[in-house]
């Protein structure tokens, strides 16, 4: 419960800038660019590596209560839709590199995970629960945006939409 509390606050302070209102980013807006590490090694960097395509940027963690099975949702749809050109991004939010490699290894999914130790990255995409995906098109527009759990039809709707 002291993780929760401090994750959730680490992520409204982080959503804030300067004391001004949270950031609200929705269906219209461009998505904003950000860094950061990969689990498997290296940096992506967003939206220069990966420019003109479609990507799905998915925050979660591992004591989200929904996450777990929606991620296995999501990686049905990805090993199906990765061949069209589909990207999927795992942010985890506010946990070290340890409990995500675990999680990920745990759930056996594909798609890249991200760290986001410092929740800066929910900060800017305003993320205010847990899971929250956003869909992104090939333009860097946001085009979806989901807050809480999705089923995978649901999921495969949306990523679609971004393929067309």
């Amino acid at each position: 419960m002291r993780l929760f509390f401090l994750l959730l606050m680490a992520t409204l302070v982080a959503a804030c800038d300067g004391g001004g209102p949270a950031v609200k980013l929705n269906t219209g807006d461009p998505a904003p660019n950000f860094s950061a590490r990969r689990l498997s090694g290296g940096q992506v960097s967003f939206p220069d590596d990966l420019r003109g395509k479609p990507v799905v940027v998915r925050f979660w963690a591992d004591w989200c209560r929904y996450c777990e099975g929606e991620m296995k949702s999501i990686e049905q749809v990805y090993r199906r839709r990765q061949g069209q050109g589909l990207n999927v991004l795992a942010v985890n939010v506010g946990q070290d590199e340890k409990t995500v490699d675990a999680f990920m290894r745990k759930i056996g999914v594909s798609y890249p995970a991200l760290i986001d130790e410092e929740a800066g990255i929910a900060g800017k995409y305003g993320v205010i629960a847990l899971p929250t995906t956003f869909f992104i098109d090939a333009k860097g527009v946001v085009r979806g945006k989901v807050l809480g759990e999705a089923d995978e039809a649901t999921f495969d709707k949306l990523a679609g939409d971004l393929l067309q």
